[in-house]
């Protein structure tokens, strides 16, 4: 069954890793301004605070596929139905240049306030929105990061093989449900830029704007110290956030510095979470 406490999970071997010190995941929740419409319906009314959502799918979101082009790193983008359904091209182009395209929901709402059966519909309503763009995701992040019971257990059922928004470990686990096995893709808030830049007063979604180059610092920091634990070191963004140019530099540091350490790999999620699943996996209560 499910460990939803998650003090006892399948440890998977190390092979995961192919040999580097810590993997890297440069990983864009694509939420456009979804999380808006989520908090209020008439925040659509709302033209200026919808514009700060928009600017993600709408310029943020190109600029990060150009750069990961010039640096020639793979990338995993969660996409909400909605904003598949709102902004097409955003998709298209991701899948275009070769990027994986993972599940973020529907409409970007919590699950841990919805019922069982509105879970589910947010599962199926996501995957359809996603597959009319001819993406079809083995990978699901919940919004907010706050899953729940009936969404990770209903996982597998739609052919999702990874989920990642739990924060129980720093390297990945196998998780087993009533639908199957799950790889766990673990997260931290300290490497999610939300935490960093967003300054949104109404609703009140944060009142942080960073400098760059100290958020490239934290990050990087984050990643030498996984080098020695032998981490996934999980970078992730938002297109509305790190699209903005001066903190797309910060990610390019980031990237920069992985590069110079020689033991760093980088990967897409679903590369992460089918060596996982072939792994080797013994229970463990201990970290």
């Amino acid at each position: 069954m499910l460990d939803v406490n998650a003090t006892q999970h399948f440890v998977a071997d190390d092979k995961w890793r192919g040999g580097n010190a810590a993997v890297a995941l440069l990983t864009f929740d694509v939420d456009g301004d979804t999380p808006l419409l989520a908090e209020d319906a008439h925040y659509e009314h709302h033209l200026s605070t919808m514009s700060h959502g928009a600017y993600g799918p709408k310029v943020g979101i190109f600029r990060i596929i150009e750069m990961l082009a010039r640096r020639e790193k793979p990338a995993t983008f969660f996409f909400p139905g909605l904003t598949a359904e709102r902004y097409p091209r955003s998709i298209e182009a991701v899948l275009e240049a070769g990027h994986e395209v993972a599940l973020h929901g529907y409409t970007h709402r919590s699950p841990v306030y919805n019922t069982p059966e509105v879970q589910v519909e947010e599962l199926e309503r996501g995957l359809g929105a996603l597959a009319e763009h001819g993406a079809k995701p083995i990978g699901y992040r919940a919004p907010m990061w706050s899953t729940a019971r009936t969404t990770m257990e209903s996982l597998g059922k739609y052919g999702l093989a990874y989920d990642s928004s739990m924060f129980d470990d720093d390297r990945p686990y196998v998780l087993e449900t009533p639908s199957g096995r799950i790889a766990e893709l673990p997260i931290h808030w300290a490497l999610d830029d939300w935490e960093q830049y967003i300054y949104v007063p109404d609703p009140d979604f944060g009142h942080i704007i960073n400098r760059p180059s100290q958020v490239a610092e934290l990050w990087i920091e984050e990643l030498d110290a996984m080098r020695e634990t032998n981490s996934l070191c999980i970078l992730t963004c938002h297109p509305f956030a790190s699209g903005r140019p001066s903190r797309l530099r910060a990610i390019e540091r980031f990237i920069e510095f992985a590069e110079s350490c020689g033991d760093v790999a980088f990967s897409r999620a679903d590369a992460v979470a089918e060596a996982v699943l072939a792994s080797r996996v013994t229970s463990s209560v201990d970290p």
